[in-house]
């Protein structure tokens, strides 16, 4: 990952921030029913707009590449800001290793903090409702993704699907969701393996010259 993120010759990295829900190989606990029944370490947290029973990854992601930059993983009832800090110091150290540096953080208003947003030269994070509602020109989002705020960082917010689409990849082309096994470590160990296949696609195909094949699994199985 050093090796492409020095290949792309980046120095300053817009980067995305977002956790994914990860279902449970495992019922519900009869007694309780926020814990698993097989899998005592998952919890019941939000799935969207829904909730499940479950872990979460937690992910950065260099917005241009695509390249996922750190990550860690969590029972689902732990949200994404109590995660943050540690994202921004293993973002910051994996940078640094590839002689570039962390310039902004893009994420949605679950990252809404002071201390996170004095962490970066630029925070693209949308204010949640209760937050500064008086204070005019600043980023926010309504619950139909509209954005409002200078547009510079409306430009730069537009950027925050990237990370969807990379757990779109994890989850359809490299077998994220196709998870039976139980445990937090064992999660986190079948879901970095998953992020592996996409980082080693992602070379092959920088390797050949074909970039366009870079989240094309099928492309080296055929």
């Amino acid at each position: 990952m050093v090796k492409l993120l020095k290949r792309n010759s980046a120095r300053d990295v817009d980067s995305v921030f977002d956790a994914s829900f990860i279902k449970a190989w495992s019922t519900h606990d009869l007694v309780d029913s926020q814990t698993g029944h097989s899998d005592k370490e998952a919890r019941v947290g939000r799935a969207g707009r829904t909730f499940g029973l479950g872990y979460k990854l937690h992910l950065s992601i260099d917005s241009k590449t695509m390249l996922p930059l750190a990550c860690t993983f969590a029972s689902a009832n732990q949200n994404e800001q109590k995660h943050s800090w540690n994202m921004v110091e293993k973002t910051k150290l994996i940078l640094k290793q590839s002689a570039a540096r962390l310039k902004s953080l893009i994420a949605d208003s679950q990252y809404s903090d002071g201390k996170l947003r004095d962490a970066v030269d630029a925070a693209v994070i949308p204010y949640r409702a209760n937050q500064k509602r008086d204070v005019k020109g600043l980023l926010r989002v309504d619950k139909r993704f509209r954005t409002y705020g200078p547009e510079e960082q409306k430009k730069e917010y537009h950027k925050r699907p990237h990370i969807e689409a990379v757990y779109s990849f994890l989850k359809t082309q490299y077998s994220l969701t196709v998870n039976k096994v139980r445990g937090l470590s064992n999660v986190a160990s079948y879901a970095l393996f998953s992020i592996l296949c996409l980082v080693l696609n992602q070379e092959a195909a920088e390797n050949i010259g074909r970039s366009d094949k870079s989240v094309s699994p099928t492309y080296f199985n055929t």
